[in-house]
């Protein structure tokens, strides 16, 4: 029955190129540039980010940050700070492009959902209707360190395509997986855990997934992971279109998110930045690492397209993205999700998996604060939205106040960086109507 439910649905995937967004009833414009002022923000208060990042900067905590503020649709604060690439001198500007990592899992989640509104699935089905590779999927038991052999046992269910959106699949993340014996796990069997120049496909890499043991049975547990790359691949098989073409036709282009790919072409390679590092003398250096493939997004086969962290993009253009959610859906004229389809994405999908009474949950594409939440101060508002990046980017969106900060970075290692909770806060202060 399954495989003649998977032949069906590979029958109808023609259907899938109708395109998913469509003209809007709403006419809200595009991100421009607007005064604080008439926004209702105080320019003198928005100010203070500009000394908190350059008194971050100046005391090495981070060489350089872009940070940009929206408000009512408006651009009231886009700037840059310190250098961008110390080794070779050259400075920040605002329409640097940077490594997203994470902030790709809110698009691709966003994606699903535009597929899901078209009929194509429901949430709970097993997602090996669509893979039929994920069909009884079975959960780590036992665990030889010397050797990486394991034993597993039957999972008690199937893995849904709402599990995967809330990281409650059971499934992994390799070499930054938390687990150790998943890291040797994923490792062995060759799992890209984020991105690389190699030659293989997202198809190939979900495929060799799926053979792998669970942490976990599926919607037992919250566990971060590679889920959302699943989706990535999920998408390719509803649609019929390579991943990174339905988001460009989809998303990107009526979006005018040009700025936003898996790859980068040519033209746009020399404003990526590049990822830094301390080094041992304490200094801003290029960041080395067994894994981190620093060929990437520019080099390579340009073949593998990461749902859950492969994206590069701006601060404008993944603002635009947010300013579509704070919309209802729309923006520019053009509808991409139903007002009622954010209003459910926003809800709390995870239960109590983050306790009982969280400062924020898991909806079905990002982080979602609470009541609780917004009275420990210095978040935004409940129901403020955000997520971040594994090279030290951050945004939240906040609909009440009709707030968007976007704060980007390109660091990792230890360092003493306080500016993203600073940001939110100071971004909140110069509210001034």
């Amino acid at each position: 029955m399954r495989k003649l439910l998977y032949i069906l649905l590979m029958l109808l995937t023609p259907l899938a190129s109708a395109p998913a967004q469509t003209p809007s009833l709403q006419m809200s414009p595009p991100l421009s540039d607007g005064s604080a002022e008439n926004a209702g923000m105080s320019p003198e208060r928005l100010e203070r980010i500009s000394h908190m990042l350059e008194d971050a900067v100046a005391g090495g905590n981070i060489p350089g940050a872009v940070a940009l503020v929206v408000r009512d649709g408006k651009i009231v604060y886009h700037k840059a700070f310190g250098m961008a690439d110390i080794q070779s001198g050259r400075s920040f500007t605002t329409n640097d492009i940077f490594r997203i990592v994470s902030q790709t899992k809110a698009i691709t989640s966003t994606a699903v959902m535009m597929l899901w509104e078209e009929g194509k699935f429901r949430l709970d089905d097993p997602v090996s209707l669509f893979i039929p590779e994920f069909a009884s999927p079975v959960v780590l038991d036992t665990f030889n360190p010397a050797d990486t052999t394991y034993t597993t046992v039957a999972a008690a269910g199937e893995i849904t395509i709402r599990h995967l959106l809330t990281h409650t699949s059971g499934i992994g993340y390799g070499i930054i997986d938390n687990d150790e014996r998943f890291r040797k796990i994923y490792q062995k069997a060759g799992i890209i855990d984020l991105f690389t120049a190699e030659d293989i496909s997202i198809e190939e890499n979900v495929r060799r997934l799926a053979a792998l043991p669970l942490h976990h049975n599926p919607g037992e547990n919250y566990t971060y992971s590679k889920s959302i790359d699943v989706l990535g691949y999920l998408i390719e098989v509803i649609s019929g279109m390579p991943f990174d073409r339905f988001l460009r036709e989809r998303l990107f282009d009526p979006l005018g998110m040009d700025d936003t790919w898996f790859y980068l072409p040519p033209g746009k390679a020399g404003r990526l930045v590049p990822v830094q590092e301390k080094t041992d003398s304490g200094e801003w250096g290029p960041y080395e690492s067994a894994y981190y493939d620093p060929g990437y997004p520019v080099a390579g086969a340009r073949r593998f397209f990461s749902g859950g962290g492969g994206l590069s993009s701006t601060a404008k253009d993944y603002a635009a993205f947010l300013q579509m959610y704070l919309n209802g859906g729309e923006l520019n004229g053009v509808r991409f999700l139903s007002r009622t389809t954010i209003n459910f994405m926003m809800a709390n999908h995870i239960g109590d998996l983050w306790g009982e009474d969280p400062v924020s949950y898991h909806g079905l594409a990002f982080g979602v604060l609470t009541k609780r939440g917004e009275e420990r101060g210095g978040q935004g508002s409940e129901g403020t939205f955000n997520w971040g990046g594994y090279f030290n980017t951050q945004y939240f969106a906040d609909p009440r106040e009709q707030i968007i900060g976007i704060l980007m970075k390109q660091t990792r290692g230890q360092v003493s960086d306080n500016t993203a909770w600073k940001f939110r806060i100071l971004i909140n202060q110069a509210v001034d109507d």
